[in-house]
């Protein structure tokens, strides 16, 4: 199982600041992981709240059955002390999404707190950063297996790969 972690304000998405964060809904947002990781034989067990306590309840209730962690922190990225802590005692990657670049907003969403914690950003790809997120966290996970190589082509670039191009292989034998 994947976690996908949302913070504050992401259930605004689609409505707040369009020209920022774009039309995509937290709905799409969650459709699209989901659909990601099927594709790798997993489950996404989302969440999105404006509060903090109850985004570390349910990343530490969840710790022992996920595999990794898709994480927007939305404000939380800059003040939270207590969520870097609870990804830095987890045993699963954790990948760190804005939509947005933070790097080139104003200087006080330049302060990162949560990425430290973290295995690595995707930041100012709208929210295809998720997928892309996704698509990674889920190729790291060793009991997937490696992949069918000749299910791509060698002259495909790797952002027009598709979830349905990939599948696991375990023991020589095709899952899924």
């Amino acid at each position: 199982m994947i976690l996908l972690v949302n913070g504050p304000n992401l259930n605004l998405l689609g409505e707040r600041e369009p020209e920022i964060y774009g039309t995509s809904t937290l709905a799409d947002v969650e459709r699209m992981v989901s659909e990601a990781c099927a594709a790798y034989g997993l489950e996404v067990r989302s969440i999105q709240s404006n509060y903090e306590g109850a985004l570390i309840d349910f990343i530490q209730e969840n710790r022992h059955e996920a595999k990794g962690m898709v994480i927007n922190p939305g404000g939380l990225t800059h003040t939270s002390v207590a969520l870097h802590d609870c990804l830095k005692a987890l045993s699963f990657p954790v990948v760190e999404v804005h939509i947005s670049n933070i790097h080139t907003r104003e200087e006080w969403r330049r302060k990162d707190l949560v990425a430290p914690a973290t295995r690595g950003q995707v930041v100012g790809l709208g929210t295809h950063g998720y997928y892309y997120a996704a698509m990674w966290l889920c190729g790291q996970l060793p009991e997937l297996g490696e992949y069918d190589a000749d299910r791509v082509p060698a002259d495909v670039p790797p952002e027009d790969v598709r979830p349905e191009d990939l599948r696991p292989v375990v023991g020589g034998d095709y899952e899924g």
